[in-house]
């Protein structure tokens, strides 16, 4: 089994945590998720490692998988951190239920909150917060999020409620069914009115804490984008994400030399700067799937929070002096 620790991103605060990369191997195959956790000391114990699986801190080959899935030999199991500048019990932001039925939720993320536990992790969280919400379902020990979001990053989620949830939405995920749509301002003016960026990420070879095509393990990776406003300085883009690497969107827009305002890992703070913005303005709004159960087609919206209309409007008012920085 092929063992890689290296540092993991800090999603819009200081520090550097630890992130694992196992690849299995052959003696592994056929072990279960959790087991395979716990016999490389990804995690103390089984449960220890049921409680990362189920909170969404574990993918297989880049998917959310269940804690049964059973491992196959070359698979890649990575156990990501996401680092958090507070500690201690901390209350979770208030955020909103969207959509909720005894199989799945979703869940309105807001800015500044964690998605899941991971090992180090001493913050509030999503996964947490929601685990008491869901104190009335069928489950809620079983509840998983699917599919993440960086905690700068204020948008839709789908949580699953059972295992039979989970793995029908992952399996839609691993198929590029599920339709996921952003809200981006941008520096600058790209070329063209819409546009797909075709470029394989992985982790910097020079800078281990962001994601870019100069990486020694790209993965395939696929954003599509659409104008929707060109203001004085910024482009407000509809962006839609075919694959769903760390970072796609923010390193994908940076690559074409049009950061998200507001990024400071990828070259966006002075645009975000000159705004008011305090993050980067990347908003999940929208969410298309097939219920797991019903195969009824779900479509779930939501705004922009205030932070970013009145980032917006001040885009709209006066010219931005300042563009990528070179990060």
């Amino acid at each position: 089994m092929h063992r890689d620790r290296r540092g993991a991103a800090a999603l819009g605060g200081g520090g550097e945590a630890a992130a694992l990369r196992l690849e299995a191997a052959a003696q592994d195959a056929g072990l279960r998720l959790d087991a395979f956790l716990a016999a490389h000391g990804a995690a103390r114990s089984r449960s220890a490692a049921q409680r990362l699986i189920d909170a969404g801190a574990v993918l297989v080959d880049g998917t959310a998988r269940p804690k049964n899935h059973r491992v196959a030999a070359g698979q890649v199991v990575e156990v990501e951190d996401e680092a958090s500048g507070g500690a201690g019990a901390e209350p979770a932001p208030e955020f909103e239920i969207v959509y909720e039925d005894p199989d799945l939720m979703v869940v309105d993320k807001p800015a500044g909150l964690v998605t899941h536990p991971a090992p180090g992790h001493r913050g509030p969280t999503l996964a947490e917060a929601l685990r008491g919400r869901a104190a009335g379902g069928p489950d809620p020990e079983r509840a998983g999020i699917v599919h993440r979001l960086d905690r700068d990053t204020s948008g839709l989620l789908v949580v699953a409620k059972t295992e039979e949830a989970h793995a029908a939405l992952a399996k839609q995920l691993k198929a590029r069914e599920v339709r996921r749509e952003y809200l981006a301002l941008v520096a600058g003016h790209p070329d063209s009115e819409s546009g797909t960026i075709d470029a394989p990420l992985g982790r910097d070879r020079a800078r281990r804490t962001v994601v870019s095509t100069r990486s020694d393990r790209p993965r395939t990776a696929v954003t599509r984008f659409e104008v929707i406003e060109r203001l004085p300085a910024t482009t407000l883009l509809r962006v839609e994400l075919e694959t769903g690497r760390t970072h796609q969107i923010r390193a994908h827009l940076a690559a074409i030399g049009h950061p998200v305002c507001g990024d400071p890992q990828y070259g966006g703070r002075p645009c975000g700067r000159e705004i008011g913005l305090k993050r980067q303005f990347l908003h999940a709004q929208k969410l298309m799937f097939s219920h797991p159960r019903t195969g009824e087609i779900l479509v779930c919206e939501s705004k922009p929070p205030v932070d970013l209309r009145r980032a917006l409007d001040a885009a709209r008012r006066e010219p931005v002096s300042g563009g990528p920085d070179g990060d």
